[in-house]
């Protein structure tokens, strides 16, 4: 009785249907990210605001649209993974809405399988868990010789385990979701790599006022014209003035995302149309990256400043 209170105690995600009412006047931060309590997101967005309530919801555009609400102050969301790459989902709706990027959380991801408690690892046949961290876990897995099932979430498989006395099944999500949950760890760090780390972003509704006491990072997105080493020009706009580039990630337009090059119809070639996101190691509030930003407007039809934050080193 005890255990079936804790789980149903627990705060329901937000879906986009739950969107339409406005944020109370509250103090306190609230932080909406994606997944379950439990999740490596909601430890993210403690990490970030260890005061904070935590608002879980069941989308990526959930958690951005309760910022724009006014649901959420923040929000608290994966970008990229050092064994997992780019979440490619998250790039698209920095682009599609107006929140800017305040901050970044760079986490270590220890993953552990769990069981209900009495429960053997020898007893586990069938494991759960999001496709990402089943494939962070796939020699152990292998060991073990379980069946793998995806789910949306690390913690939502813990949960479901839990909430369906599931004894011959487990779930690899975090030690914060086995004692969320009532579940014993039954094996810890099970990750293929010990170096596995993510890192989020925080957003926000207004931007930071960028500073220089300490160092900052700033996120932009461009578009290029066709043309001979043009993305060498764009690159070198930051070079030349000894900006560091942490990040280059590419995405197709989703409007309109063939280029045609020649006369249509007649032999033309036709290549996608490219979207440049890039992070680099300088503030705003330096007078190098205005004039790197300035010079890449030069030839750069579209670019839109997406953040200027301070840069997180610790894990």
């Amino acid at each position: 009785m005890l255990q079936k209170k804790k789980l149903t105690s627990l705060p329901r995600p937000l879906s986009l249907n739950d969107l339409s009412s406005s944020l109370s006047d509250d103090t306190n931060v609230r932080v909406a990210y994606k997944g379950a309590p439990g999740s490596f997101s909601e430890a993210a967005a403690l990490k970030a605001y260890p005061l904070c309530e935590a608002v879980p919801c069941d989308e990526f555009e959930a958690a951005f649209r309760a910022v724009e609400l006014w649901l959420a102050n923040k929000a608290v969301l994966p970008i990229e993974s050092s064994v997992g790459g780019s979440v490619h989902r998250n790039y698209d709706l920095l682009l599609r809405h107006s929140l800017h990027i305040v901050g970044e959380v760079q986490m270590a991801i220890h993953h552990c399988l769990l069981g209900l408690p009495g429960v053997e690892i020898e007893e586990i046949k069938r494991v759960l868990s999001h496709p990402q961290a089943i494939t962070q876990c796939e020699i152990e897995l292998n060991k073990l010789g379980v069946v793998k099932e995806s789910v949306e979430d690390t913690a939502a498989a813990a949960q479901f385990v839990a909430s369906n006395d599931l004894r011959d099944t487990g779930a690899i999500a975090s030690a914060r979701a086995a004692t969320l949950y009532g579940l014993n760890i039954l094996a810890e760090n099970v990750e293929d790599e010990s170096d596995n780390i993510t890192r989020f972003l925080i957003l926000a509704r207004e931007p930071v006022i960028p500073g220089t006491a300490r160092p900052f990072k700033t996120s932009i997105v461009f578009t290029l014209e066709e043309g001979p080493g043009v993305l060498f020009k764009a690159l070198a706009v930051f070079a030349l003035r000894d900006i560091s580039l942490t990040k280059i990630e590419s995405r197709p337009q989703r409007k309109q995302p063939l280029r045609f090059v020649g006369d249509p119809g007649n032999g033309s070639a036709k290549y996608f149309d490219y979207l440049f996101y890039i992070d680099f190691e300088a503030s705003m509030a330096e007078e190098r990256a205005q004039n790197a930003l300035g010079h890449l407007q030069e030839f750069a039809p579209f670019l839109r400043v997406l953040g200027c934050y301070p840069m997180d080193n610790i894990l």
